[in-house]
């Protein structure tokens, strides 16, 4: 393309109106590439003040308040209307970057002419943008998201007061057009998801940064308001009670021989459950209270407990014995049969694991790397757990127990086996009709037939 006589004595020689001199090409070239120069600097500030701003978590901040971080009440400010910080950086850049693009376009067409100047502008432009106005500032910007977030706070403050009237204007629009479209308008959330905190758990575990048994305690925590009370209680058939006409004699000496401090009393059956009786209690009021040993009856001692349903979560089962200063709560089905109870200990065991008694076996026993023996009334996902395997959860069952009656149909004995998806299930012990312990075996890893091959040519070799 041609440029004009007249477009090239403007641009060749330009005079400046209030300074009375004239400009030559070389000039122009010169006071163009400076004034790109610095438009790239400042397109490489707004991108990066973006990435640290809107990467810097609001907690942090109001950490760094705390700790009287200097600058940290300006970058505060800033991120208290993260709506008008947008808009102030994105006016900012845009003008840069327009301006940039202007520039470079004249200056270019003067040398090689209008189209091939503005194409070289265009691609050019654009590749200096990238490199110096985006990738390297936003890639600094995020290695040093704090300290660059209070040394920005400053000039960004100082630019939203320059460029008020344009920021005041955009911002106003931008929130018209949302109410257009319906959308909230929000910039950024005031602290990280739950998913996000679940996800630097795995990576954390996965680096090496958590150990194998903080990785665990933190999972069973976010599991835990999702856990019901069905899934802790101790089930009807292990609950040890006392009815209500047993002397005090005969509540102590079962306590003792079941291990339990407190124990439920019934009147007439488990269904219709009073309260619970402490073995504190029974010992102090029978050896030192007032009354006669004689006179003494269990119904004085009675404390009343909570009876809940079985689908409660367990979250708010513990907050609610909490406040009323409970130790044990009955569990009920929806006909108000007792389905069995739950402890504050039962629950806790829930974040921290299995909390182990004199003697008591270990729920989930290690044969070796295949193959564990579990107590049959061990949740599902536990054993999931322990062996790396996906034994499915029914809503009428979650222990292994009862997977296992589920699968076959019908009460089985010791020595059966089932299987399922390759994992090998073979019950140990019964009583009664209750699976008390079962083997589970996984499969072994399957073998890459190439690699079963490469093994053969290489032992052949030697």
């Amino acid at each position: 393309m041609v440029v004009s006589p007249l477009i090239e004595v403007a641009l060749a020689t330009y005079e400046l109106p209030l300074v009375g001199f004239e400009v030559d090409q070389s000039t122009v070239t010169i006071l163009g590439a400076l004034a790109v120069a610095v438009l790239i600097l400042l397109s490489g500030f707004f991108s990066s003040s973006e990435i640290a701003m809107f990467a810097l978590p609001k907690h942090r901040v109001e950490g760094m308040v705390e700790e009287d971080v200097a600058g940290a009440d300006r970058v505060k400010a800033l991120k208290d209307d993260p709506h008008r910080l947008l808009v102030t950086i994105l006016v900012g850049n845009n003008i840069v970057n327009i301006a940039m693009s202007s520039i470079a376009t004249a200056v270019l067409s003067l040398h090689f002419g209008g189209l091939l100047g503005v194409l070289i502008a265009t691609f050019g432009i654009t590749a200096i943008v990238l490199l110096f106005g985006e990738s390297a500032p936003k890639s600094y910007a995020v290695e040093n998201t704090e300290s660059w977030a209070i040394r920005i706070a400053k000039p960004l403050k100082a630019t939203e007061y320059l460029l008020l009237p344009l920021v005041v204007l955009f911002d106003y629009l931008t929130r018209q057009v949302n109410k257009v479209t319906g959308s909230t308008g929000a910039i950024e959330t005031p602290y990280v998801t739950r998913d996000e905190i679940q996800e630097m758990i795995e990576s954390g575990e996965r680096e090496g940064v958590l150990e194998e048994e903080e990785h665990e305690m933190l999972t069973r925590i976010f599991r835990f308001n999702n856990t019901i009370v069905k899934e802790v209680m101790t089930p009807r058939l292990d609950v040890t009670a006392v009815p209500k006409d047993a002397g005090v004699d005969e509540a102590i000496e079962t306590s003792i021989q079941s291990g339990h401090a407190r124990l439920p009393v019934y009147e007439g059956s488990l269904d219709n459950i009073l309260g619970v009786v402490h073995i504190r209690d029974l010992v102090r009021d029978l050896n030192y209270g007032e009354n006669d040993r004689e006179d003494l009856e269990l119904e004085d001692l009675i404390e009343p407990t909570l009876h809940v349903p079985e689908s409660k979560n367990v979250d708010e089962l513990l907050t609610e014995m909490r406040e009323n200063r409970l130790h044990m709560a009955i569990v009920i089905d929806e006909f108000g049969t007792t389905e069995g109870l739950v402890t504050v200990e039962d629950m806790i065991e829930e974040i921290v694991g299995e909390i182990l008694k004199s003697g008591e076996e270990e729920p989930i026993e290690e044969v070796d790397d295949r193959t564990v023996v579990v107590r049959g009334e061990v949740n599902i996902e536990d054993v999931n757990e322990a062996l790396e395997i996906e034994l499915p959860e029914g809503e009428e069952f979650e222990t292994i127990a009862g997977f296992i009656f589920n699968r076959a149909g019908r009460l089985v004995e010791e020595g059966e086996e089932i299987t399922f998806d390759g994992v090998r299930i073979e019950v140990e012990e019964v009583e009664n009709t209750r699976i008390m312990k079962a083997r589970l075996t996984r499969p072994e890893p399957e073998v890459d037939e190439e690699g079963a091959e490469g093994a053969e040519v290489e032992a052949d070799g030697e």
